[in-house]
């Protein structure tokens, strides 16, 4: 098993200040991945503690957390004893992580925003 270094970048999302995207703002997530891009549940289950991601911005400091996952539902925990600050990735047991893939995550306000899959490396 091994993890990969998936980087994500805010896309375009019209109607939204970020209309035109945002390069500096983004996810960077180390996880297990299939020979197809997806993320790999069993490699997973083996290696939780090592599945990371932190989220940054320009505008704010850098945050830490996990990969995590309840039944189907795939998650970003920052901090586990409290479920407010998780962000719930739509359909993220279903996306594919290569270049150019998008992935929407729904922020802390609410808004499902898109970002832009836009380096993965084995780590």
């Amino acid at each position: 098993m091994s993890l990969s270094r998936i980087v994500m970048r805010l896309a375009r999302n019209p109607g939204t200040e970020f209309a035109g995207g945002d390069d500096h703002r983004g996810y960077a997530l180390t996880a297990p991945l299939t020979a197809d891009g997806h993320l790999d549940e069993a490699a997973y289950a083996k290696s939780k503690a090592s599945c990371s991601v932190r989220r940054f911005a320009p505008d704010e400091e850098a945050v830490d957390g996990l990969l995590n996952r309840k039944g189907t539902r795939w998650f970003f925990d920052y901090d586990d004893s409290d479920n407010s600050d998780d962000e719930p990735v739509h359909r993220l047991g279903e996306h594919r992580f290569a270049l150019g893939e998008y992935v929407t995550v729904t922020d802390e306000d609410g808004r499902p925003l898109t970002y832009k899959v836009m380096e993965v490396v084995p780590v």
